[in-house]
């Protein structure tokens, strides 16, 4: 985006893809966004692939969501690095910026998670371990943790899909 290359810059060489020089460069700020929209949703669906493991009821002994204090920092270091030239750009940023800010409101770490419905907390259990949960669930209080497939993305860190 930076640049300006869009798919008509892009395939203007290629004769039968002709017809992409006549698309709106907004078509290609969406294919750029939908990019990693639908590689997040890859690893979701391969998450079922990772190890198994459980939280059986009661062994959670609180529960909170995840801090978002990195928030600031990540949009700071996404404009600094995008670098807006124009004026489409900078509405085509703003609106996605404001898209996941809104639906930030119930702090998320990965603001393409957002699309996906998932919530991130920090679990700790009655045994004193501190983990990390990814979930498309709502948990407000501990005792309401039971899950009983649970993905194991590394020792501490778990992905609870529907």
């Amino acid at each position: 985006m930076q640049k300006g290359y869009t798919l008509g810059l892009i395939f203007s060489g290629v004769a039968w893809l002709n017809w992409t020089g006549m698309l709106p460069n907004a078509v290609s700020y969406l294919l750029y966004f939908l990019i990693p929209v639908f590689s997040t949703g890859a690893s979701i669906l391969l998450s079922s692939k990772l190890g198994k493991d459980d939280f059986k009821a009661g062994e959670v002994g609180s529960i909170e969501h995840a801090n978002n204090s990195f928030l600031p920092s990540y949009l700071g270091y996404f404009f600094v690095a995008l670098s807006i030239g124009n004026w489409e750009t900078l509405g085509f940023v703003y609106s996605v910026l404001f898209i996941f800010t809104f639906l930030s409101q119930a702090l998320y770490f990965n603001p393409l998670f957002l699309l996906f419905g998932y919530e991130f907390y920090n679990i700790t259990t009655k045994n004193g371990a501190a983990v990390f949960l990814i979930s498309s669930q709502k948990y407000k209080r501990p005792d309401e943790i039971q899950i009983p497939v649970a993905y194991r993305i590394n020792n501490y860190t778990f992905i609870e899909r529907r």
